[in-house]
Formats: structure tokens, C-alpha cells, sequence
């Protein structure tokens, strides 16, 4: 479980996470929604320790994230911020194996190339590990960095706008293996999203978040609310029933 306790972030005299108390329990998809500026990924880099906390607490499964070892925290929870870019010219697989270093301290063994190859080809990018990053598609490199984060093995998996840049067959397919994730592999996953509908179609819990604030927090069938998205976005909204999902559209 992920508890936070009263963590807020400042930046001089301005608040952009204030006073959020939450728990995260294991299993699922969590997706943060909220208009810019709620502090969205602020509270995900703050989970992960990106960025320090102004006031507060986080633990992660008992586990201190202000004072735990670097090392034990990065084996229970691992982290794909928005600019994941990087400066070396690496390729798919080389790219991947970042994702073990806090196993092999950069000494692979047999059991981290095995976590390496299970990765990939989870990701559908064998006929890619051997390519350069910077030779891929936008949805082709976002799924590389993606496999590096599963091959990092943790229980805790947090993602923090994974379908920026992305088109919509490529949004799908990574909501897809982040379900397969949760559901196949036991993941937790906690992701940030600016896409309504892709919260309501595969979240099983929303935390909303305005000003700073968890404005609320529920399931999808409870979040998902014309009047509740309103009062967040300060728009008009409406919900319409598509089997068992609720799809979002706005108007002025």
C-alpha cells in the first residue's frame, strides 16, 4: 500500500500539492486526473522522491520514501516521467537493462538478461533491440522505456502522462498493457492522465485531483459525473453509457 499523509509541495509563496492525504492499495490501475496545475505530477514525483516534499509524509509499504536506501526503495517502485529523454545514443535493449540496475549494480547476470528478453518481448519490440531509440516512432520509443520500467520488477509501477505524444492506436494498445500488467503480473499501477475517457475505460480507481487538492476519489462509475467533472474542470460535461463505460464529451 501506498499511504500519503498531509504532503504538500511549495514553491516560494505558491502551493501546488496542498495537504493530500491518500491511500493507494495494491493491484489495479489508479489514474490522477485533474486540470493543469492540480499537482498531479508533483504528488507522482513526490511517491517516487523526483522531488522532496514541503511537509508530510509517504510510505510505501511501510517503506519511509524520505529516508529509505535509494536502492530498497527503487526495488519496490518504479517511475516513467514525461521527459524521458536521454542524452546517450543507446539502443532498445541497452535501454531496457537500465531498468535492472538496482538488481546488478550494472553486473548483469543470466537472471537480469532473462528479465531484459521478458520485457521486450512483453512489449512487442523484439525486432527492435537492437535499434537505436532515436531511430523509433514516438509510439515505438514510449513502449521502450515502458519495458524498461517493467523490467525494473517492482511491485509499485507509476507513470506520469505515458500517452503524451502518442496517437490514438498507440494510446490504446498502452492503456491495453498497462491492464495486462495489473491483471496478469500483479503490478500496481499509478498513472497520471489528462484523457477523461481513458481514465473511466480502464481505471479501476480515479483520484481527482483541483488546486492542489484530492477533490475527490472513487470509482470510475463515481468520478465519472457530469456534475463531478464540472465542478473539477469548470466546464460542461456529458456522460453517455457505452456497455459498461462511461464516455465523457464537452461543450462550451
Amino acid at each position: 500500500m501506498i499511504e500519503v499523509s498531509h504532503v504538500s509541495r511549495s514553491y516560494g509563496d505558491t502551493v501546488v500539492v496542498d495537504d493530500v492525504s491518500l491511500q493507494l492499495a495494491r493491484g489495479g490501475i489508479t489514474a490522477i486526473i485533474g486540470p493543469n496545475g492540480a499537482g498531479k505530477s508533483s504528488l507522482l514525483s513526490m511517491i517516487a522522491r523526483l522531488i522532496p516534499m514541503s511537509a508530510g509524509s509517504i510510505h510505501v509499504d511501510g517503506l519511509d520514501v524520505r529516508k529509505a536506501p535509494s536502492d530498497a526503495l527503487a526495488k519496490r517502485l518504479a517511475i516513467l516521467r514525461q521527459d524521458n529523454h536521454i542524452g546517450a545514443r543507446l539502443t532498445v535493449r541497452e535501454l531496457v537493462c537500465f531498468g535492472r540496475f538496482p538488481h546488478s549494480r550494472g553486473r548483469m547476470t543470466a537472471e537480469d538478461d532473462a528479465h531484459v528478453d521478458r520485457a521486450i518481448g512483453y512489449l512487442g519490440l523484439q525486432d527492435y533491440a537492437d535499434c537505436f531509440i532515436d531511430e523509433l516512432s514516438g509510439g515505438q520509443r514510449q513502449r521502450a522505456f515502458v519495458a524498461m520500467v517493467l523490467c525494473q520488477d517492482t511491485d509499485y509501477m507509476l507513470f506520469d502522462e505515458p500517452l503524451n505524444n502518442l496517437d490514438v492506436r498507440y494510446a490504446v494498445d498502452m492503456m491495453r498493457l498497462l491492464r495486462q500488467a495489473a491483471r496478469g503480473m500483479g503490478k500496481t499501477i499509478v498513472v497520471v492522465l489528462h484523457d477523461i475517457n481513458f481514465a473511466s475505460a480502464y481505471a479501476t480507481h480515479i483520484i481527482a485531483m483541483k488546486k492542489g487538492r484530492v477533490f475527490m476519489q472513487g470509482s470510475p462509475a463515481e468520478i465519472i459525473q457530469a456534475d463531478v467533472l464540472a465542478t473539477i474542470y469548470e466546464t460542461a460535461f456529458e456522460v453517455h453509457e457505452l456497455g459498461d463505460k462511461r464516455i465523457v464529451t464537452y461543450y462550451d
